[in-house]
């Protein structure tokens, strides 16, 4: 494949972040926030696939990376989950030849639409044996793509930190579960919500990562002031570097209001036909067959601001994209000139993004993403796409400091994460944390292959669930808090039941066996990974 990369004056590092929460009910015969998952792989991660491997197929050589997270493996090579998901798809195929017969025009053609994206999404799906991260490792092996880590459950390390135990924890588990499924040692890792403290750089390393990622300010804020800013990675002095996020490839593509997203040609994510139709009709199709949800059918653009939305005009969608992918190009063509003649080395933008804003989110956002590398590739030699592995490789660490502590998300320092409605499952989460280590201490002689070493192999899974940021972040926004609370406080109480069972000399096998069944993740879990 021919390439741009070696005569570019600067680079571009497309980094997409795809993570979802542990959601896994067999106890359930549906479970509503399994459809999560399911809306994901609909949306985001087929679509993603086939713009990857369409690109390789008609030889163009692009560079991008994917951070895949622990949870989200977990769930993506489960065959019980594997086996819902197609239950789900075979739904919406139905749903699809029903609204074949319901709509007519511009509606009509919307519809078959989607009856096409369906159906090619199971013929992708089935093609890779329902093994979406083996595809995706397939595409790591032929040089596509560089897959990073997060870590274990995503839990939100800047608040974990009270108990360092809980921050090896998470790096180290994460990238035990990297290597056993790629084979490959970590290159980096996106830490959650790109949380960092001064300090953490050292976890990283000890997990086997290269490079992590942090936000804008976490760079500009360094303790010693960078040089070229967030234009080039931060050495942190222990053989690691820091990215810091490109702040106007961020607004381009994540902001409604000032980005690509919110072009009124664009389809409407809210206006969907599992809040627009009689009950009755959509009912078959949803889950637990009583709560109205989002199908994935919408037939509206944005439009604007008004409750009176057009009808969808894919066409026109599919010219804004390709529009919107030039315009992406121009810009960074243009800082890459204004930046090249300033810098030493070339300089590397680094654009972050959750992977599930492209399809799923922004409907478009594949079909721009695909535009884009190609128009990069092929229309230009300014500016050329790297990873960040790449990058280091070649150009090392021009400037020397440790980023300042930061998250991103709303005023860029925890708050999200740690507010009047989500505060109390703090105390909670740094206690058991604190009972984990010790335990890990108390019983590292314990029998490999031991009933209790099986138990505190379990509850440090149940620890590692209850850290999740995800809960954190739903009790935050408003949405699901009930589901998310009831998370926390299950997965607390099942640590401390094992725990005292250990304690006890008395660990009930089946309930073990139970709760194994249940919180099926982290196979390999050695429990002294807390020690």
């Amino acid at each position: 494949m021919g390439s741009n990369q070696g005569v570019a004056r600067g680079y571009l590092a497309l980094v997409l972040h795809a993570h979802l929460p542990f959601v896994r009910h067999p106890e359930y015969e549906s479970f509503l926030e399994e459809t999560w998952l399911f809306e994901a792989i609909t949306d985001t991660y087929v679509p993603l696939l086939r713009v990857f491997d369409k690109l390789v197929a008609d030889g163009i050589a692009f560079r991008l990376t994917l951070s895949l997270s622990p949870p989200l493996i977990a769930m993506l090579r489960d065959p019980f989950l594997q086996q819902r998901y197609l239950a789900h798809l075979t739904k919406m195929e139905a749903l699809a030849d029903k609204e074949i017969l319901r709509t007519q025009g511009k509606m009509l053609d919307v519809a078959r639409m989607y009856r096409r994206l369906l159906y090619e999404t199971r013929e992708t799906y089935e093609a890779c044996g329902h093994d979406l991260v083996g595809a995706f490792r397939k595409l790591q092996d032929e040089g596509v793509l560089e897959i990073a880590t997060a870590g274990a459950t995503h839990g939100f390390l800047p608040i974990l930190k009270t108990e360092p135990a809980a921050v090896r924890a998470q790096l180290d588990v994460a990238g035990d579960v990297y290597r056993k499924t790629f084979g490959r040692q970590v290159p980096g890792f996106w830490l959650p919500e790109c949380g960092y403290f001064p300090g953490l750089e050292e976890a990283v390393a000890e997990a086997g990562g290269r490079y992590f990622f942090v936000d804008t300010h976490g760079v500009m804020n360094a303790e010693t002031k960078p040089r070229y800013g967030y234009f080039a990675p931060l050495g942190c002095g222990n053989g690691t570097a820091a990215f810091g996020r490109d702040p106007a490839t961020s607004r381009l593509v994540w902001s409604a209001d000032e980005g690509y997203p919110g072009d009124p040609w664009y389809r409407d994510f809210y206006r969907d036909i599992g809040f627009d139709l009689d009950f009755e009709y959509i009912r078959p199709f949803i889950l637990d067959g009583h709560t109205r949800v989002f199908t994935g059918f919408k037939y509206h653009r944005i439009t604007g601001r008004i409750d009176e939305k057009a009808l969808y005009e894919p066409e026109k969608a599919r010219q804004r994209a390709d529009e919107h992918a030039a315009d992406f190009l121009r810009r960074q063509a243009e800082m890459v000139s204004r930046c090249a003649p300033l810098m030493d080395r070339p300089p590397v933008i680094t654009a972050l993004y959750d992977a599930e804003l492209f399809g799923h989110w922004w409907f478009e956002g594949p079909q721009w993403l695909d535009y884009f590398i190609r128009k990069l590739v092929c229309d230009q030699q300014t500016v050329g796409l790297i990873t960040p592995g790449e990058y280091l490789a070649r150009y090392g660490t021009p400037q020397q400091a440790r980023p300042s502590a930061s998250s991103w998300g709303e005023k860029g320092y925890s708050s999200f994460w740690l507010n009047p409605g989500n505060d109390w499952i703090y105390r909670h989460l740094h206690d058991a944390a604190g009972r984990m280590h010790a335990l890990a201490i108390k019983y590292d002689d314990t029998p490999r292959h031991s009933l209790a070493e099986r138990a505190l192999a379990q509850a440090g899974r149940s620890l590692l669930l209850a850290q999740a940021s995800d809960w954190a972040f739903i009790m935050k926004t408003g949405t699901n808090v009930e589901y998310a609370q009831g998370r926390v406080r299950d997965h607390l109480a099942r640590f401390h039941a094992l725990a005292d069972d250990v304690e006890r000399n008395a660990v009930d096998e089946r309930r073990l066996l139970a709760l194994e069944t249940m919180d099926r993740i982290f196979p390999d879990l050695d429990f002294r990974v807390w020690a």
